[in-house]
């Protein structure tokens, strides 16, 4: 089973002076979160789409799929955790449960990239059954430049080796539960996606060529890109 995970648990607090997370914020006539569920939703090789939120907007996560997507839509929402990790074994656990421990393929996604493709949602699929996991990517166009204290410049590594990580992240399951459960607190701490973990452990990640266009509304200068690449005005 192919299962659509989108991690919808942020507050958003880098959008500034809104009251409501920024996957509820609308772009054009729907919330961000709706056009992201809706491309793994209509996706041929997804078979199940859980979407992962605070508890405090369980149900109004939930409303807002029913009210935009078709009735019986079949998109689960669940709570998510505190944090990136915590939300990742709230997903491992929901999926053993529901499930079972059976050969699932888990695409981890980003509620707020809205404008993921089906080719890339395909080329994860195809990435992970021959692989074991991947990370979407796009080359880095800017020069890197890596400082230890924050002052001055420690080093400043190849261009051409270096990419920009998008999502989804896409992994088979039963891998990421042993993963997770072999590291230490110590090393649970370092995590800042799950691809890293494969890395810590010395499992192999392909790369899979995302899109310039795939990109996460974090702040509000990229809510107005999102508009933009739609075509619509900003309300």
């Amino acid at each position: 089973m192919n299962i659509a995970a989108i991690f919808a648990a942020g507050i958003g607090s880098r959008m500034g002076s809104s009251s409501m997370p920024k996957q509820y914020l609308q772009l054009g006539s729907k919330p961000i979160l709706v056009h992201t569920a809706e491309k793994f939703w209509a996706h041929p090789q997804v078979d199940c789409v859980v979407v992962l939120t605070p508890r405090a907007w369980l149900d109004f996560t939930q409303d807002t799929l029913n009210q935009h997507l078709p009735q019986g839509h079949g998109v689960t929402v669940i709570e998510g955790g505190d944090t990136r990790n915590g939300t990742l074994r709230n997903l491992l656990a929901w999926v053993e449960h529901t499930h079972g421990a059976g050969e699932h393929i888990l695409l981890t996604h980003d509620a707020v990239r809205p404008f993921v493709t089906h080719r890339i949602i395909s080329d994860n699929i195809a990435a992970v059954q021959q692989h074991g996991a991947c990370d979407t990517v796009i080359p880095a166009t800017d020069t890197i430049v890596r400082s230890d204290d924050n002052t001055f410049i420690t080093e400043i590594p190849p261009r051409e080796k270096l990419y920009q990580g998008q999502t989804p992240q896409s992994f088979w399951c039963a891998k990421m539960r042993e993963l997770m459960d072999s590291l230490s607190p110590e090393e649970e701490q370092t995590l800042t996606d799950a691809c890293k973990i494969f890395a810590l452990r010395g499992e192999p990640v392909a790369l899979v060529q995302g899109e310039v266009h795939n990109i996460k509304i974090t702040f509000p200068y990229d809510l107005k890109v999102a508009h933009a690449l739609l075509g619509v005005e900003e309300v």
